[in-house]
């Protein structure tokens, strides 16, 4: 390999050349070029045209610094192995001359003898603070490695407010062991980092974590995610960061058809260079929400082995257009054909295509099955009628009312799903509850974000929620307020004694619609996975955000059921990591609300544990596998432990006074030939009827 240092004698004689190429908007030079009729931009010198172009590169090593730990993760030690890895030092990649990892991307891409490369002109250090509600540290308990898990935006924003411009440079940011949320919501997890033109400073960029030392569910390393980012950004150099969706219009490269993940079990990646909110490559396989995996390359040399990313080669996206070449790089056997669009997902097997019987009435079961009905308003298929709705669900969830526009604060309205009328809905309703089903009205929803910030905004709030219910007959209501319609205000420190003002007054409009109603009316919450158990890491912002309202209507709540799919990697009480989609995690967060556990960690915070038979579990239609949820069930209920389970729930016998489970959409259960319902209704109301 060669150093970087070798190379800073290139630097300054490639520097007259650098000015002369065409410059967009950022800080480094760029090129075009126009395939199958549309016009596409490349970072550097293409390779078409001879000559060499050095991009002088600041290199920043970042500290993170989370409040209450004494633990930093800091880049600085990172540097040196930065610099002799292939993205500043040369490296013989397969079928070409020795150059940096993101030369050899270019020429892989394009035929020609142009080299671009970087150079480092400075490395300069800097320390971001990271508070309550922007992120938290893990640590794992089988080894005591820790990871951050860091607002996105965030770390960008404070990393420019240190860095300014700089002009005709890249800022390369490094943080050390952190992975990335978008949107500052911690529920849209996971990545390795960003990309682009900073809004702010105008400075080109590629933000990435280095991984040495991270806790072994992280399964990648070293500067596999710096050369995901370096490569995204070479080939989408003028990428806005805060743009999640890549649409004519919005800066950067897009693709007419939106692109699946090959290695992802289907799911749509997106329309950009990099998938949606997480910037993932189609080479990784991970689920959302856990941290990226993808298999590396291997590059050994004398100064040792790095691991880089084996990313999709700009023909990929092409889809049908794409050429018979090479698909994938540096390893070409990666991905072996192009593109499928989103619209091509796999489809789903089922063995049954009609819902089971019920083997007895909603009222007599112990175990409930508890389901949303939207009547297909959310992408669901053709309109479901609640009267068809399998009798397997236990508990029916109509969503969702929401703000009412045009109304006084507080005020929240409900409409019946396209082509049903109220007096329709009404009295399916009515059919439903004849026959022993419980339904209940949802309050709020993802991306109906509301926030009740006035005391005397309570009345509204109360009657139109109680016109609702009396006019359609609900049984209760279901909240679903997600973030950040009540995140933590700074300063509120003590879920026992909230001082946001959008929890405390939604906690008195809830006791006043109980009272109005009386004891059987039905209060039920259903927290994203940050609301609740990642109350266990961090407390502040959206973190433990609903653990107030838990705490003081324990009383009278009829269940609390945990997004276990809209959540970040979090610990078990036993202190290990654990990650969506598996056994280890249901169970784990699970087990925090039947134990109770110390908010943010701190014992004289501790968030008592709720009664079995107000718990159930929460799974998603379509991303979920049904094997894994009824595993993940029963072993709950039984305290049997499927083979391979890392967690051991803290009660041996498990608990078998729990409630259920409960899915995000009945529709969609319908349109995936009820796969999820039908193994897991009959196994919830036939739990321990023999002991009966």
């Amino acid at each position: 390999m060669r150093t970087a240092s070798m190379q800073a004698a290139c630097l300054f004689a490639a520097l007259a050349t650098f000015c002369c190429l065409a410059h967009a908007r950022g800080t480094v030079p760029t090129f075009a070029r126009t395939i199958d009729g549309k016009a596409y931009t490349f970072a550097g010198r293409d390779p078409a045209a001879k000559g060499t172009t050095v991009i002088p590169a600041l290199l920043v090593p970042i500290q993170l610094k989370f409040s209450g730990h004494a633990t930093k993760l800091d880049a600085a030690g990172d540097t040196s192995r930065i610099l002799k890895s292939p993205v500043f030092s040369d490296y013989r990649f397969p079928g070409g001359m020795p150059t940096q990892y993101a030369d050899a991307l270019l020429h892989a891409t394009f035929h020609g003898d142009g080299r671009t490369l970087l150079g480092v002109s400075e490395v300069r250090a800097v320390t971001i603070d990271v508070p309550p509600g922007r992120g938290y540290l893990l640590r794992a308990g089988d080894g005591g490695r820790s990871i951050g898990v860091v607002d996105r935006d965030y770390v960008e924003a404070q990393l420019f407010k240190q860095i300014p411009a700089q002009p005709g440079k890249l800022v390369i940011a490094v943080v050390h062991n952190a992975t990335f949320y978008a949107v500052e919501d911690a529920t849209v997890c996971c990545g390795w980092g960003t990309h682009g033109v900073d809004p702010v400073t105008g400075n080109s960029f590629v933000l990435a974590s280095y991984l040495d030392g991270a806790p072994a569910i992280v399964t990648e390393h070293d500067v596999q995610p710096l050369t995901q980012q370096l490569a995204e950004f070479f080939y989408d150099p003028l990428h806005d960061p805060r743009n999640n969706f890549h649409a004519e219009g919005a800066p950067g490269n897009w693709f007419a058809t939106a692109w699946r993940r090959p290695a992802a079990d289907g799911a749509c990646g997106g329309s950009g260079i990099g998938s949606n909110y997480f910037l993932l490559l189609p080479t990784d396989s991970n689920p959302k929400n856990n941290f990226p995996s993808s298999p590396a390359y291997v590059a050994s040399g004398s100064d040792g082995a790095f691991h880089l990313q084996n990313v999709a080669l700009f023909d990929w996206y092409l889809g049908g257009n794409a050429t018979q070449g090479p698909h994938s790089f540096p390893d070409t056997s990666v991905l072996r054909g192009p593109a499928e669009p989103c619209e091509a997902r796999r489809p789903t097997v089922s063995n049954r295509h009609d819902p089971l019987p019920a083997a007895s009435t909603s009222a007599l079961n112990k175990h409930w099955l508890i389901g949303y009905w939207t009547g297909s308003r959310f992408g669901g298929g053709t309109p479901l009628p609640l009267q068809d709705v399998s009798p397997q669900w236990d508990v029916v969830i109509v969503a969702f009312a929401s703000p009412a526009p045009n109304a006084p604060e507080g005020t929240l309205g409900y409409s019946p799903p396209p082509g049903m009328s109220a007096g329709e809905v009404e009295a399916s309703i009515a059919w439903l509850k004849r026959h022993g089903r419980k339904v209940m009205l949802s309050l709020g929803g993802g991306g109906k974000y509301f926030k009740l910030d006035h005391r005397s905004d309570i009345p509204n709030f109360v009657d139109s929620v109680a016109s609702i219910v009396k006019q359609y007959g609900f049984d209760g209501v279901d909240i679903d307020f997600e973030s950040p319609s009540l995140d933590l205000v700074d300063g509120d420190t003590d879920f026992r004694h909230p001082t946001t003002p959008s929890v405390v007054n939604l906690i008195e409009g809830l006791r006043q619609l109980h009272r109005r109603f009386g004891p059987q009316f039905m209060i039920s919450i259903v927290p994203e996975g940050t609301q609740v158990p990642g109350g266990y890491v961090s407390y502040g912002g959206q973190f433990g955000s609903e653990l107030p309202l838990i705490h003081a209507l324990r009383n009278i709540l009829a269940f609390v059921d945990v997004q276990n799919y809209n959540t970040p990697p979090l610990p078990g009480l036993d202190g290990n990591i654990y990650q969506t989609h598996t056994v280890d995690y249901n169970a784990a967060t699970t087990d925090m609300l039947l134990r109770g556990f110390d908010v943010a960690g701190n014992p004289k915070m501790f968030f008592p544990p709720l009664p079995a038979d107000k718990v159930a579990v929460g799974f998603l239609i379509g991303y979920d596998d049904p094997r894994i949820d009824l595993a993940s069930l029963q072993y709950v209920l039984t305290g049997k432990a499927p083979a391979g389970t890392r967690y051991m729930l803290k009660a041996h016998e498990g608990y078998p006074a729990m409630l259920g489970a409960m899915y995000w959409t009945i529709d969609e259960d319908r349109d995936d030939g009820y796969r999820y319902s039908n193994p897991i209704g009959p196994a919830l109301h036939g739990h321990g009827e023999s002991a009966q």
